[in-house]
């Protein structure tokens, strides 16, 4: 069985030789080239994974769980030729921090960082919820929790005034660090519209970050 261990430290990107052998069920060839987007998925991971249960769940664990999906689904990668192994990976590792959260949330509904509910998100991956938490930061202390949540639910709920999908090129572009074509494919449009949302995006963030500048520096 792979380990999160045999994925550390390569940066190069797939060569076409190794996404050939992806597509034919090489494991070996999966292992190859999850090694070489692993620091990208990690990066999406710190980001994506709901700051109320980040405590419980690492992300080395959460690309352990990732990888050993990605291996059970590999044929469902060769039957598209047309799908990027990163955004492949990508989907997966998405896919299993919504199953993580949905089950650490199942375990403890009475935690009283669940009891702060921000707008009843079901995914970790809740764009809103995301940008606020990466936004406030911090490492706060369990008496400064309630505190960071509410400052946290306040922004999240500014960023809902936002277009969706001008969320999700923030967090793409911006968060995730991917490329414009990388953003483009994910969101399934054209790269230049992907760009001009892009800069619209920011500056729109940027209006409503100052107009909650009052309120947060109570």
């Amino acid at each position: 069985m792979a380990t999160a261990d045999r994925f550390m430290n390569a940066t190069d990107r797939p060569t076409d030789e190794l996404i050939d052998r992806m597509r034919s069920g090489d494991t070996d060839a999966l292992a190859e080239v999850f090694s070489q987007c692993q620091d990208r998925l990690r990066r999406i991971i710190r980001f994506r994974l709901d700051y109320r249960i980040a405590g419980r769940i690492s992300d080395s664990d959460v690309l352990q769980e990732s990888y050993l999906a990605a291996a059970k689904r590999l044929q469902h990668f060769a039957a598209d030729s047309e799908m990027d192994p990163f955004l492949w990976l990508r989907l997966i590792t998405s896919q299993k921090l919504v199953d993580l959260h949905r089950q650490h949330v199942a375990a403890e509904r009475r935690d009283v960082r669940r009891e702060i509910s921000i707008a009843d998100q079901p995914m970790s991956a809740a764009t809103s919820v995301a940008i606020a938490a990466h936004l406030i930061g911090g490492d706060p202390t369990a008496s400064k929790l309630l505190e960071q949540a509410e400052r946290i639910n306040r922004l999240e709920q500014t960023l809902n005034e936002m277009d969706a999908t001008d969320r999700e090129v923030i967090a793409l572009r911006h968060f995730e660090e991917l490329s414009n074509v990388e953003t483009a494919a994910v969101l399934g449009i054209e790269p230049p519209a992907a760009s001009k949302r892009y800069v619209r995006a920011m500056r729109r963030l940027s209006e409503l970050m100052a107009s909650l500048q009052p309120s947060q520096s109570e």
